[in-house]
């Protein structure tokens, strides 16, 4: 019920609490708040179980969707997309296959990967393509 309630919130409260009421009321409004939640929680589940016993089994039936909407708290847009459009295949353009995830070939025949030149040595000047500069 308080999930956003964090606990500098609180502190706050009791603090605010102590100079509005005072330390000698602080207590007695404790223990009303604290009294107060407890019927409310207990009205909740009342009303919770009074709903199950005259529904009976359809009680489930109204339930599952109320599930499925809290589930959707959790949604993730981008994920339902690329599990939507491509049910869900881990590879879904074939890249593996094609040999870009391997080392392997490229559709077109070249190799996937280029080949690292080794480094230079000190001193030594890169070879320049006067035709690409």
């Amino acid at each position: 019920m308080f999930e956003s309630v964090g606990w500098g919130e609180i502190l706050v409260l009791i603090v605010a609490g102590l100079f509005i009421l005072g330390p000698e009321r602080l207590p007695e409004a404790a223990a009303w708040v604290g009294k107060s939640m407890r019927k409310v929680r207990e009205f909740a589940t009342g009303a919770r179980q009074q709903l199950r016993d005259e529904m009976g089994s359809d009680f489930d039936d109204l339930r599952k969707p109320l599930e499925d909407l809290r589930g959707l708290r959790n949604f993730d847009p981008k994920r339902a997309v690329t599990q939507h459009l491509f049910d869900g295949d881990a590879d879904p353009l074939g890249l593996k296959e094609n040999g870009y995830g391997n080392g392997g070939a490229k559709p077109n025949g070249y190799p996937a990967s280029t080949p690292q030149a080794d480094p230079l040595k000190p001193g030594e000047k890169p070879p320049v393509d006067p035709d690409a500069t």
